[in-house]
């Protein structure tokens, strides 16, 4: 990345460790329980030591850091039982979207959520979990950006991002992704039929399927 891009001090260089940081968490590359060192971080980044310590602790009121007393930070290590329980928040919130979404959503947007199922479909049957995983994430996000209901959306983002390692752990799971493929095709399948009460419902029976799952 250009120098120019990787500002040292100041409110840009917090942001641009903040943002940088959170990517690393959420795509994996940092896993749970490993430390934190400002040090590090600082002379990875290209940033002040101020900064990062600025990014942890934003990061830490996202619940995807924790600060150990005098050990420092580490990625947030999330347990089944929390896992399940802000599984429980996303059947709320995921359900009001994809109500949402079934009357909000345009003629472009329900198309693109139907390519979304097919290549879904394709990933499960050419035996690829990773690939589907990540489509399963976008299609979530999509009925969520299509909902236009902001305030869901901002809360469901804080949520999701401590599920990471649970949800990579879940496509690695022998016969989980062809299991979940059916519940994510009913659930676009209600949404393009613009039926809200349906929507709302595939969604809920799919993730009390993820709780179910966690439990295992």
């Amino acid at each position: 990345m250009p120098k120019e891009a990787r500002p040292g001090t100041g409110e840009q260089a917090r942001k641009y460790a903040l943002a940088h940081l959170r990517q690393a968490i959420l795509l994996g590359e940092m896993a749970p329980a490993q430390r934190l060192v400002e040090n590090e971080l600082a002379e990875r980044f290209g940033v002040t030591r101020a900064s990062v310590r600025a990014a942890l602790i934003e990061l830490e009121s996202e619940g995807l850091v924790e600060r150990i007393r005098n050990r420092g930070s580490r990625v947030r290590v999330v347990t089944v039982e929390e896992a399940v329980a802000i599984t429980e928040c996303r059947m709320a919130l995921e359900g009001l979207c994809a109500a949402k979404a079934a009357v909000t959503a345009t003629e472009d947007q329900l198309t693109e959520l139907v390519v979304l199922g097919t290549a879904m479909s394709k990933a499960v049957a050419d035996g690829e979990p990773m690939v589907y995983s990540g489509l399963n994430h976008e299609l979530h996000d999509r009925i969520r950006e299509f909902s236009g209901q902001r305030v869901a959306v901002e809360l469901l983002e804080r949520l999701n991002g401590q599920l990471v390692r649970h949800r990579f752990q879940l496509a690695l799971r022998p016969g989980r992704p062809q299991q979940s493929l059916s519940e994510h095709l009913a659930m676009i399948e209600a949404i393009r039929a613009r039926d809200p009460q349906a929507a709302e419902a595939a969604v809920r029976g799919h993730l009390a399927g993820v709780i179910d799952a966690l439990r295992q």
